[in-house]
């Protein structure tokens, strides 16, 4: 210590002296000159996509209108099918090719096999317990077992086929009624009785759609999907997460959390009340097929036996992915795919001749009739390719470098993919902005992930376990409506004056309601 401090003394005037002052400011230059310039060898060896101009803090954010898949799309028609964005510092990769989508997931499906953070998704979600957003892992692959296995696997769904049938006729009668009285028939309405009464009879065992107090679960349904198809200002630029309290944001999920959360407890405690009536032995030996959704989590979670515990919160989190998935999404492709046919009389026409001709003398359609019906399913996946229901598929990330199509994306990137884009690429298709159902007849071209010009409903890994779940309704909602009834548009609206309007959220439904005049067919 005597020594260090006798070469103190020694050198005092050294160290106190410019020369030693301006060495040091020197040394520390060179340093942060080195850095900067290795970043900037880095940055100028990676091949990125391109990039449309970006403004300080906000990056690109400013260019995202009302309608993103609408927006997306014509930026990629400046800057390509492969573009870099920036929401404030985060990359953003959006994809609005079949190739590029093919790159992303199948190629390296792996490396973009997980989900972004979202504040809001967190909140609404449960911390990503569910299927759909929760991190890729052990974890996520139990959930969807459990969803695939008990809710959503071709026994299953062929054993929901009573529930389908009997509500398909509740909604006939309806429209009968409708009809009798000469009113005009709200079939945007309709439809997400219909879907929501099927997901509620198989996942909770009852209905939760009719009265006040359905009205009232439909429009709290409505709010989720549409917080869930919002962007969060503050998941991108920290600083700024302020505004989601001014603009009321943060309040509205806070809101919708707390009542769903709300509900989803009431159906867990009718559940355990009618097990604990019943008894546990008499819940064990009951017939598979006649237990709802909710009784196999419960009873998946009292055995317990492998993988990760099944808690509450986990089995919120997987009703909530139901009923997500399940209805806003189903109904959707319903009402757009009623509306082109009111569009197109002579299309509407041609499929009530194909399901007449099968029907033959049945009053109603049954799901045995549906393989027969091959423009039926042309319809659907016209309607799927203009109109996908989740229009931007929910977000990727990518969790290493990857060179796709000849770009570096870098680890860290969230991806999306513009599914609504892809549908209408005319590089893909021939005349992409006309409805023409007949482009799918005598080919295989189908929407279950294998064919990236149409992937609706994604593909890969995370793509959507719950195609054969709403197709089944689709189809036979579908047929039994244009088997039933000639339709037309109320006060002698010609089909040019239907409004075709898009509201905003997680899916894309019409703006306004899709009414219709019913003339019971008297073929």
């Amino acid at each position: 210590m005597s020594s260090f401090l006798q070469f103190l003394e020694h050198h005092e005037r050294f160290f106190m002296s410019d020369v030693f002052f301006f060495s040091v400011i020197a040394i520390l230059f060179v340093v942060l000159l080195e850095r900067f310039l290795s970043r900037s060898n880095k940055k100028r060896k990676l091949m990125l996509p391109p990039s449309p101009p970006k403004l300080p803090i906000i990056g690109n954010i400013h260019k995202i209108g009302s309608y993103p898949h609408r927006s997306l799309r014509a930026l990629a028609q400046q800057f390509g099918p492969l573009m870099l964005l920036r929401f404030g510092s985060a990359p953003v990769l959006v994809v609005s090719s079949a190739d590029a989508a093919r790159e992303i997931m199948k190629t390296n499906d792996l490396t973009f096999a997980n989900r972004p953070k979202s504040s809001t998704f967190q909140k609404l979600l449960y911390d990503y317990k569910d299927v759909s957003t929760a991190p890729y892992g052990d974890y996520w692959r139990q959930m969807k077992s459990i969803c695939v296995l008990h809710l959503l696997s071709n026994k299953k769904v062929q054993s929901f086929r009573a529930v389908r049938e009997e509500e398909t006729v509740l909604a006939v009668e309806k429209i009968k009624k409708c009809s009798t009285s000469a009113l005009p028939v709200n079939l945007s309405e309709l439809f997400s009785t219909v879907t929501n009464s099927v997901v509620c009879r198989v996942a909770l065992g009852r209905k939760y759609s009719e009265g006040e107090d359905g009205n009232k679960f439909k429009k709290l349904l409505s709010e989720f999907v549409e917080l869930l198809g919002g962007i969060n200002v503050g998941d991108y630029i920290p600083w700024l997460a302020w505004i989601n309290h001014v603009n009321g944001l943060n309040g509205k999920v806070e809101k919708v959390a707390k009542e769903f959360d709300a509900f989803l407890s009431g159906v867990l405690e009718e559940h355990m009340i009618d097990i604990t009536r019943k008894g546990n032995d008499d819940i064990g030996i009951q017939d598979e097929d006649e237990k709802d959704f909710v009784d196999v989590l419960l009873g998946i979670q009292r055995e317990n036996t492998v993988g990760f515990p099944i808690e509450e919160v986990s089995i919120k989190a997987l009703i909530l992915d139901a009923f997500a998935a399940g209805t806003h999404t189903t109904y959707t492709v319903l009402e757009w795919a009623m509306t082109e046919l009111l569009r197109h009389p002579e299309i509407m026409k041609e499929l009530q001749k194909e399901v007449r001709k099968v029907a033959c003398e049945k009053s109603e359609i049954s799901e045995d009739d549906l393989d027969n019906m091959h423009y039926l399913k042309a319809v659907i996946k016209e309607t799927l390719r203009l109109h996908p229901p989740i229009p931007l598929l929910v977000p990727r990330i990518s969790t290493e470098d990857v060179r796709i199509n000849g770009y570096d994306i870098e680890r860290g990137t969230q991806v999306i993919i513009n599914a609504w884009a892809i549908g209408r690429d005319p590089m893909s298709w021939e005349k992409p902005e006309e409805f023409l159902p007949e482009r799918f007849l005598n080919n295989s071209l189908d929407f279950k992930g294998h064919h990236f010009e149409l992937i609706p409903f994604g593909s890969g890994r995370r793509i959507c376990p719950g195609i054969l779940f709403a197709m089944k309704i689709n189809e036979l909602l579908l047929a039994n409506l244009v088997h039933k009834f000639d339709w037309s548009l109320p006060g002698g609206a010609k089909q040019n004056d239907l409004d075709m309007n898009e509201s905003f959220g997680l899916t894309i439904h019409k703006k306004s309601p899709l009414i219709a005049i019913a003339n019971p067919c008297c073929c």
